[in-house]
């Protein structure tokens, strides 16, 4: 009887999946799964949204290498239960603001490679979205008007736009956000409170950006926080308190900087299990440096590439690795 069963579930299996391969759109490919049918369509070519022969049951749809230009809510109304939609270098110029209406189980929505650079209000307002990522496009500005108060998102993603700021109200509609990833923009200052709002906040990337400088409230309210991405910036000079009650802080990359001196106390109470990366800053090697000088000898393994943190300055001990200073070297008088 066991058998019998096993083969009847056997045969309708394989009839489901056959008959999902046959509707299956053209340059697109379908897999049936347990959860419903996952399509691909990243075969080159496509030149408009592939509406007609979507299985039904699609729950996840990847369009990538395309040229569709638009999307409208009536295409994805074929596939109302879809819960993950990537539409990877699609040559997307805008979006409706009605997009999202017909796919309420929609979690994740990847926009990564188009040609956004504006979107109407409330565009992000119509669905569960838990992951939304806008990578490598053309956004300058960010807009609050984009998502609905108390928004689900727990990951955005901004990296690769010309953001020249974040507005904090735009984050204060995102208070359950985990990760947020502004990496290479044009951000050249942050207001004391942007990131006020994200009290739950774990991973902030600011790469990539022209910030010469920080607020000592940056981050003072997102006690969270886990890794901290402040490399390839302008920094010159940080406040001491900057890192104060950041107790959770497992990576700080601070490399590719403008830094001579870490102030005094910066490091005070952090995370003994912290894991730091300074290199590739003008460190200068005189008596300011003797606060960093002996944190570096006392937490060795807390740095990474602990060799490459070297002098700038002065001639004298160009080169040499900050750790292997020695106390008459940091009295001597820049040359």
């Amino acid at each position: 009887m066991r058998l019998l069963l096993l083969l009847t579930f056997t045969a309708l299996a394989e009839f489901d999946y056959r008959r999902s391969a046959l509707s299956c759109p053209d340059r697109c490919h379908c897999l049936l799964t347990p959860l419903g049918a996952e399509v691909v369509c990243g075969r080159g070519g496509l030149k408009r949204f592939p509406a007609s022969g979507l299985p039904p049951n699609t729950t996840a749809l990847c369009i990538q290498n395309a040229n569709v230009s638009v999307v409208t809510a009536a295409h994805l109304s074929a596939v109302p239960h879809l819960s993950e939609l990537q539409l990877y270098h699609a040559n997307l110029l805008n979006l409706s603001s009605e997009l999202l209406v017909g796919v309420p189980h929609l979690n994740v929505l990847d926009l990564t490679g188009n040609q956004l650079l504006h979107l109407p209000p409330k565009v992000f307002s119509h669905s569960s979205l838990q992951s939304l990522v806008l990578k490598n496009n053309r956004f300058e500005k960010a807009d609050a008007a984009w998502f609905s108060d108390n928004s689900s998102l727990t990951w955005l993603d901004l990296s690769g736009n010309r953001l020249t700021s974040i507005p904090a109200p735009l984050l204060q509609k995102l208070p359950h956000l985990v990760a947020l990833d502004l990496d290479d923009n044009n951000l050249q200052e942050l207001q004391g409170d942007t990131f006020k709002g994200l009290r739950q906040l774990e991973t902030l990337n600011l790469a990539g950006n022209k910030l010469s400088t920080l607020k000592p409230q940056t981050f003072a309210h997102n006690l969270k926080l886990r890794r901290l991405y402040l490399q390839e910036n302008q920094l010159q000079d940080l406040p001491a308190n900057l890192l104060h009650g950041l107790r959770h802080l497992e990576l700080l990359l601070l490399g590719q900087n403008q830094l001579l001196h870490l102030p005094a106390g910066l490091l005070h109470g952090i995370n003994p299990s912290l894991q730091i990366a300074m290199s590739g800053n003008p460190w200068k090697c005189d008596r300011k440096m003797e606060y960093l000088w002996k944190w570096l000898q006392t937490h060795p393994d807390n740095v990474l590439f602990l060799e490459e943190v070297m002098c700038d300055g002065p001639e004298a001990l160009k080169h040499q690795q900050v750790s292997s200073l020695t106390d008459r070297q940091l009295d001597r008088k820049s040359q």
